[in-house]
């Protein structure tokens, strides 16, 4: 390895590295571990002047202080839970995301999941592939209309944001909660803003994630919090798996608490084959089986969104290598 900066992307991108490498090959050598566990980026991410990470493996502490020049930690995505900020701040190492790549996709994905429910799509075609029921709209009588109902958005960021719009245009009562937005938000977007969560729960036939994972937000959706949500509705995640607890999905979906619930993402990923939940969802029998939608963590995804997010990774490691600030930092 030469004695040019060092740049490693630890997990989630492979060999080659056309982008990273057009962007900072100019003036740091790149590397991918491809790291599943923590423990495989020793040896080598102690020399990084930069580092890149996904989602596949964490950034703690013990990492954190191996570090012996670094200067930048970019997490490529939006949520930055899998890194010890307080331990890099410590260290005087900042600490980014790339809170913008994929806005639209998570938007659309969450919608997806969301008409699927409502519309009774997902439900019908479980039953017609089976051969369960008539050939029927019966099937999923009753079915109300969509417009009018109330949409309830938790956490108004990029996405949440994304997410009421497109809401919004299908003809729904918009309505979030979130407790750090400014006032004056409901105005410009023409929803409507209430100020507990039980108070959106109660009304909302769909529920939508959208908060960062944080110390506040973890297990957000409890137990007593599924007590207030309105019967015969919907949840969907498309944030982070410990906002609600798979344990609490499943005795909503056995106990008839839930109509349905979209979840893209899981604490635990991928999950065991012995976890309930998933035990559940495969199981014909089980009410999960057709009410529970589960996908790989792949709201992000689309060919460009993915090239953005290594784009604008790349691009701010190089501004750090440059002596410049970094941006969107958040430690």
């Amino acid at each position: 390895m030469s004695d040019r900066p060092l740049v490693v992307v630890t997990d989630f991108i492979e060999e080659p590295l056309a982008i990273e490498r057009e962007i900072l090959g100019s003036v740091a050598e790149v590397v991918a571990l491809n790291a599943f566990e923590e423990k495989e980026l020793h040896g080598v991410i102690e020399k990084a002047s930069a580092v890149m990470v996904y989602h596949t493996v964490p950034i703690t502490a013990d990492t954190i202080n191996r570090l012996e020049r670094c200067k930048l930690i970019v997490r490529c995505g939006v949520g930055y839970d899998n890194v010890d900020r307080p331990a890099a701040r410590k260290r005087g190492i900042s600490v980014a995301n790339v809170p913008d790549y994929g806005t639209e996709e998570v938007a659309d994905s969450a919608i997806a999941m969301a008409l699927a429910f409502t519309r009774g799509t997902h439900i019908l075609n479980h039953r017609l592939q089976r051969e369960f029921g008539p050939w029927s709209y019966q099937q999923i009588v009753p079915k109300p209309r969509l417009r009018g109902e109330v949409f309830g958005i938790v956490g108004l960021g990029r996405i949440g944001i994304a997410t009421a719009l497109r809401a919004k245009a299908l003809g729904c009562d918009v309505r979030f909660y979130d407790p750090y937005v400014e006032q004056g938000m409901d105005k410009a977007l023409g929803i409507r803003q209430v100020h507990s969560l039980p108070e959106l729960l109660s009304a909302a036939y769909v529920v939508s994630l959208h908060c960062p994972l944080t110390e506040e937000t973890a297990n957000l959706i409890d137990e007593e919090m599924l007590g207030q949500m309105r019967p015969g509705s919907y949840l969907i995640n498309t944030a982070r798996g410990g906002v609600v607890h798979p344990k609490i999905i499943l005795h909503a979906l056995e106990n008839n608490l839930l109509a349905g619930a979209g979840i893209d993402v899981l604490p635990d990923e991928p999950p065991s084959p012995d976890n309930p939940l998933i035990q559940a969802w495969r199981n014909p029998d089980h009410p999960a089986y057709e009410r529970l939608i589960l996908n790989p963590h792949a709201a992000f995804y689309c060919e460009e969104g993915l090239e953005e997010m290594r784009v604008k990774g790349s691009q701010n490691c190089l501004r750090v290598l440059q002596g410049m600030p970094p941006l969107n930092v958040v430690n």
